[in-house]
């Protein structure tokens, strides 16, 4: 029984395709992009495996199901967001899924939930406490340089546009933002839920 081969010898010289084709060197912009969300998808797996062999309280086991299939939807999203990054072909890029118009009310909602049992903030946190939001706080910064690459293409994409940038771009760009604050909520909202105190700065 024979097997696709997962090596192609396509990239050796440095290059890669693009969707729709186009070959770009492998430290592009574009692909720095999606890359970095590549990257995150990949941290939100070991979140997801943190969470799943940390022992929760029974009485979080609602709450811990929630938030396993909402970060498995975010999963989902980021491989959404990552196919319109290396789409420069406009003609193809409408036959990729569109892109959710309320997953960013839906992280917001997400967030709301999740603060509503959370101490105000007095001090800076330091990433920590149980090992799942430790691993929240990793996909945070993740998420933060994947913002800072995709800002990057928005500035390209405006001086290329007369200042216009793409709505596909600029929902992107609100995606991204809005995931920065949603895996910090995260990871304290997990060390609430395993009843462990969350490490703070003190200057």
């Amino acid at each position: 029984m024979s097997s696709s081969k997962v090596y192609t010898r396509t990239g050796d010289q440095g290059t890669t395709s693009l969707f729709g084709g186009a070959r770009v060197v492998k430290d592009h912009p574009r692909l720095e992009a999606y890359g970095t969300l590549d990257e995150l998808n990949s941290v939100l797996g070991l979140v997801l495996a943190d969470i799943e062999n940390e022992t929760w309280p029974g009485s979080a086991s609602l709450e811990v199901g929630r938030l396993q299939a909402e970060i498995l939807k975010i999963q989902q999203t980021l491989f959404v967001l990552g196919s319109h990054l290396a789409t420069e072909d406009e003609a193809m890029r409408t036959k990729l899924p569109n892109l959710d118009p309320k997953a960013v009310s839906e992280l917001e909602e997400a967030m709301d939930r999740m603060s509503s049992d959370l101490t105000p903030l007095k001090h800076f946190i330091l990433p920590g406490g149980v090992r799942a939001a430790a691993s929240a706080h990793l996909a945070r910064t993740v998420a933060r340089r994947a913002e800072r690459a995709i800002v990057g293409l928005t500035r390209e994409a405006s001086a290329a546009n007369n200042g216009t940038v793409p709505a596909w771009l600029t929902a992107v760009v609100q995606n991204i933002n809005r995931l920065n604050d949603y895996f910090f909520v995260l990871a304290r909202h997990l060390n609430r839920l395993a009843n462990r105190e969350e490490p703070i700065w003190i200057p």
